[in-house]
């Protein structure tokens, strides 16, 4: 579709009845492809959009939306060109195209769930910055992309009039790394689907012969990109397999884009790499399924901002292993065994604990339904409102 009319969005806005006029970066909202920024775009603007009806909201796509992607009728979905898939392109669109448009259409807020913003322009800016992985691992991400980001997000984060975050570790880590006021800067967390919900011992069943051969199974759940550990993952299953008499598998659950020789390598030297299971990327509805299926959750990342596969499999009544590194203690309190993420022997010996110890699992579960609580997308969305209308100031 080609880049519309500014004259024409002007028009739009100015026509328009409700108290605010609020542009919304929402080229994340692919449909059957949302990650975990893209899963925080849908669920908070679903609910800001059909909270606030008073609002006039107009979402900013790179290429045509998916009808389910529209929320209310208080949203305006316009497409501008090029599509911003690359680092080159990300400038353009969110410089040219989305700057472009800004400064003509008089708008009260620019809201970035994915935290880009156009560096010019008098519009008031709302950035959401899920966190600085790639400023402290800088090589796990592509060349062109790091030069990108770590050129970039500092300027974004001083030219937002306000940034919200998704945890207090995130808060910190934006005001020691970036310089920026901590007061600037709102903590709003994030949530999990309501479909994950504990399952019967049939469906359970049903689903470990599908994925397991009938056999319970360790789940990982995410993007297998480098800060995620999976050839640490990989690895530590290979010596609990090699010392422990168990039929538990491993499951791997996400899109191999980040499949690297180093992963590869780890993967192919496994003795017992057989009990592996890479399923690709699932239908959410599968992956409601897979995780509550799960004998437990082992998500052992050495960076994250948050860490949503924790919430879910708490709301699936499924234990949770997990790093004792940035954000991860945070989110799940005392509803989680830990491991050094950066010792294969320590996430091996947290595979082992729990796979002895029914009482520990008992007890993980049960800690897991108390923490849970403390999160939602509700409360999410809340607090992501309460931010807009700190960064408007009304």
């Amino acid at each position: 579709m080609p880049l519309i009319s500014l004259n024409f969005v002007s028009s739009l806005l100015h026509l328009r009845s409700q108290d605010l006029e609020i542009v919304v970066n929402t080229r994340l909202l692919i449909k059957d492809k949302l990650d975990g920024m893209g899963w925080f775009s849908f669920e908070t603007l679903k609910r800001i959009t059909k909270n606030h009806p008073e609002h006039h909201f107009i979402f900013l796509f790179d290429r045509d939306p998916d009808p389910s992607m529209i929320f209310s009728d208080n949203i305006t979905p316009l497409v501008l060109s090029p599509q911003a898939r690359h680092p080159f392109l990300f400038w353009i669109w969110f410089e040219l195209s989305v700057g472009g448009l800004l400064r003509d259409a008089g708008a009260d807020l620019f809201l970035s769930p994915d935290g880009y913003l156009p560096l010019f322009g008098k519009t008031r800016k709302l950035a959401v910055i899920h966190d600085l992985n790639f400023a402290h691992y800088p090589k796990d991400v592509p060349w062109l992309v790091r030069k990108y980001y770590n050129y970039f997000f500092p300027k974004f984060a001083a030219v937002a009039s306000r940034i919200a975050t998704v945890s207090q570790f995130s808060k910190q880590d934006i005001e020691t790394t970036y310089g920026i006021d901590a007061d600037k800067i709102d903590v709003v967390g994030n949530g999990a689907d309501t479909a994950y919900v504990p399952l019967k011992d049939e469906i359970k069943k049903k689903v470990r012969k599908k994925y397991a051969l009938d056999c319970p199974y360790f789940l990982f759940v995410g993007s297998l990109h480098p800060r995620k550990n999976i050839k640490r993952l990989l690895q530590a299953f290979d010596s609990f397999r090699e010392t422990q008499n168990s039929d538990i598998k491993l499951l791997i659950v996400g899109h191999r884009y980040w499949w690297t020789a180093e992963l590869e390598t780890a993967y192919t030297q496994m003795k017992h790499r057989g009990e592996v299971v890479f399923t690709g990327r699932l239908p959410q509805e599968e992956l409601y399924m897979v995780m509550g299926a799960a004998f437990a959750l082992t998500y052992v990342p050495y960076f994250e901002g948050f860490g949503i596969p924790l919430l879910e499999a708490m709301h699936c009544d499924v234990p949770v292993i997990t790093s004792n590194t940035s954000s991860l203690p945070e989110v799940a309190g005392d509803a989680a065994l830990y491991a050094d993420p950066f010792s294969v022997e320590s996430i091996c010996q947290t595979l082992i604990e729990l796979v002895n110890d029914e009482a520990l699992q008992k007890r993980l579960i049960e800690a897991g339904r108390q923490r849970r609580s403390h999160f939602s997308w509700d409360i999410t969305a809340k607090l992501l409102w309460d931010c807009i209308e700190k960064t408007v100031q009304r």
